[in-house]
């Protein structure tokens, strides 16, 4: 059997495992909850540390928090922050939808570690109380969101946006390196005018770049935190100043800079902005999907498809057809795309459970969202090294289409009318022939002057 200890909280005794650095109200949750294999991911309990620091700094600051104590919580808290105590936070995150469990048990596993680094054996909640000095200026209601700002803002900049950038980056390289060569636009998913691989490429560089423009302008309503509003909002049992002090204290630890909600009210009882996140990450999956989709089609062959586009090999095949090459990376890449779009209606029924003072639907926002960006930043990076680093195209299959394309006659529009060009290219589909075939045989033009009018170069623009 399991050593344990026994900690008493209003409710009386806990076990508790010996090691562990939770306390009772963690292993009451446990209970009723379980715990479960959806956990919060590691970035939200990171910020938990780093919330917990500067909260403390704070409290120091002002005259909450003896300097004793303060020094020492400030050292477990970045313990906390720099991934030491990831194991100590068992709870599933479908529990009271403020997040209160998950907030207290980063309160005990600081005051305990806080305990243990003054010499005393864990679970005595003495000199350092979980609730009374963890805890102090601060509401379970205020601190999880303000979590979860912080978490999300440090994923976005720390993960999605570099992953993006390399992204767009090696679009607008390819865009550069086919700039002049010519293929065939599609609409309808039939043939159209000529147009040149690099503007398709930079049509996909353009979407990532306004992708994002997005996410950046999300950050300044993400830097915004409720820290501070305690239970519903009005800062009961926090001192003059410490909504203000605790964000000088974040933006230090975390060198980015923080700033207080004027209105608590909202930054507790409402989560708009991460329904905006969840949005802007749902316009990002669209665009990617597009991407991924058309170099799926574009390299789709390679004998009987498009065959426009090479994938780098991954060395992967079909588990029957010997040496079939698949589009792997770029499934992977939609397959991200679908998870989002998914936790985005997750997140906006989330979002619309904000109950007066109070949006009861935190854990499961902030599991989404991180979700999302995680998923993102994680395909996004192993798409663009593995497949679009890799990526080549097919010149003789561009040439050959190119050369046989019946839109190539739309050039001849000014010259002999919509309704004679009209002929042509029906005569050409009907038969079997080029438009210039179609054009001599018609009687319209002779091949020589058919090669001054059409000259696929000079369609594509500038």
């Amino acid at each position: 059997m399991q050593n344990v200890r026994i900690e008493h909280d209003a409710f009386g005794p806990v076990q508790i495992p010996e090691d562990k650095y939770w306390g009772a109200q963690t292993q009451r949750a446990i209970g009723v909850f379980g715990a479960g294999r959806e956990q919060f991911p590691p970035v939200l309990l990171h910020a938990f540390g780093q919330q917990k620091l500067a909260s403390a700094r704070a409290n120091r600051r002002l005259g909450a928090l003896d300097a004793g104590l303060a020094k020492v919580i400030e050292q477990a808290a970045q313990e906390l922050a720099d991934g030491h105590f990831d194991r100590h936070f068992p709870l599933t995150l479908w529990q009271t939808g403020s997040g209160t469990q998950t907030n207290m048990n980063a309160n005990e596993v600081i005051a305990n570690r806080a305990n243990q680094l003054l010499g005393q054996p864990l679970g005595t909640k003495a000199p350092v109380h979980p609730n009374d000095h963890v805890n102090a200026s601060q509401s379970s209601n205020d601190t999880f969101p303000t979590v979860m700002h912080l978490a999300t803002r440090l994923a976005l900049g720390r993960d999605l946006l570099p992953a993006l950038a390399h992204l767009h980056a090696e679009l607008q390289a390819k865009a550069r390196q086919w700039h002049d060569v010519l293929k065939i636009g599609r609409t309808h998913l039939m043939d159209a005018v000529p147009m040149t691989m690099g503007q398709a490429f930079a049509s996909f560089a353009a979407q990532i770049a306004h992708g994002i423009e997005r996410v950046q302008g999300c950050l300044p309503r993400l830097d915004s935190l409720p820290q501070g509003g305690t239970a519903v909002g009005t800062g009961l049992n926090t001192p003059p100043g410490f909504a203000e002090a605790f964000c000088e204290e974040l933006s230090l630890i975390t060198q980015t800079r923080f700033t207080a909600n004027p209105c608590k009210f909202e930054g507790m009882g409402t989560h708009d902005v991460f329904v905006e996140v969840s949005g802007v990450l749902n316009v990002l999956a669209v665009s990617l999907t597009k991407l991924a989709n058309d170099i799926r089609l574009l390299s789709s062959g390679p004998r009987c498809g498009l065959g426009e586009m090479v994938v780098p090999d991954d060395g992967l095949t079909s588990s029957i057809m010997p040496g079939k090459r698949n589009p792997t990376i770029a499934e992977v890449l939609a397959q991200a795309c679908m998870q989002v779009m998914g936790n985005h209606t997750t997140v906006s029924v989330a979002g619309a459970s904000s109950l007066f003072e109070l949006n009861v639907a935190k854990p499961v926002i902030i599991h989404n969202v991180l979700q999302s960006i995680s998923v993102l930043a994680e395909s996004v990076t192993i798409f663009t090294d593995k497949l679009l680093a890799g990526l080549e195209v097919n010149h003789a299959v561009l040439a050959r289409n190119v050369e046989g394309s019946l839109l190539l006659a739309t050039a001849l529009n000014p010259v002999l009318g919509y309704d004679q060009v009209a002929r042509i290219t029906r005569k050409a589909a009907d038969e079997g022939l080029t438009p210039k075939e179609a054009a001599v045989a018609l009687g319209l033009l002779t091949a020589q002057e058919y090669d001054a009018y059409v000259r696929p170069q000079e369609m594509v623009g500038g």
